[in-house]
């Protein structure tokens, strides 16, 4: 399986459409977080969003032949995560309180600039710099961020004061802040994940 990791996504794709399994389970695990991350900033929702990922990757594999051989792979799970989500939404299946956002969010985004995204240098220019945070600041962000926990679930779940827990997220987004600024191509997709709430 390590010779997949390797493999260009293009060579995946390939391998895919051959029904290779191997293939298949490396593409989920390239891009699995990261279509959950992106879903996740928009519904704030865990389970809608892990549905997404669950019925896109089914999709993906029950639909292989499809995929075009030259296609930008992260690209084009970008779109079809975000149609997934628009079709949630207009379901009634989230909180309205986010349907002015997501407006704004899709026409931040025309698919000329989708075309452009590379969504796995993102996430990992976004991972190395959550790495280096202090190991306490670190794991308080990842629970409020990438697990999507509250201030008091997470105070509860590492024994902390929920003050405690808010000054730990406010400092790491600081950081982040200025680490990421330099990142501006990514503009509003920081501006999701950095949120300050």
């Amino acid at each position: 399986m390590d010779s997949y990791k390797n493999l260009a996504d293009k060579v995946l794709i390939s391998l895919l459409k051959q029904r290779d399994r191997k293939a298949f389970s490396e593409i989920y695990d390239r891009y699995s977080m990261i279509v959950y991350f992106n879903a996740n900033q928009i519904l704030r929702d865990a389970d809608l969003s892990k549905d997404i990922v669950q019925d896109l990757f089914t999709a993906i594999w029950e639909k292989s032949s499809n995929i075009k051989e030259d296609a930008n792979l992260s690209a084009y799970l970008y779109a079809a995560s975000r149609n997934r989500v628009l079709n949630v939404i207009q379901k009634g299946k989230t909180k309205s309180d986010y349907l002015r956002e997501i407006g704004r969010y899709a026409k931040q985004f025309s698919e000329d600039t989708i075309e452009k995204l590379d969504e796995k240098e993102l996430m990992m220019l976004i991972a190395n710099e959550i790495a280096k945070l202090p190991p306490r600041m670190r794991e308080v962000f990842q629970l409020s961020r990438i697990e999507d926990l509250s201030h008091k679930e997470i105070a509860v779940q590492l024994n902390i004061s929920e003050s405690t827990v808010k000054k730990q997220v406010q400092n790491a987004l600081k950081i982040l802040r200025v680490r990421l600024s330099v990142y501006s191509k990514y503009g509003f997709l920081f501006l999701l994940f950095l949120r300050n709430n």
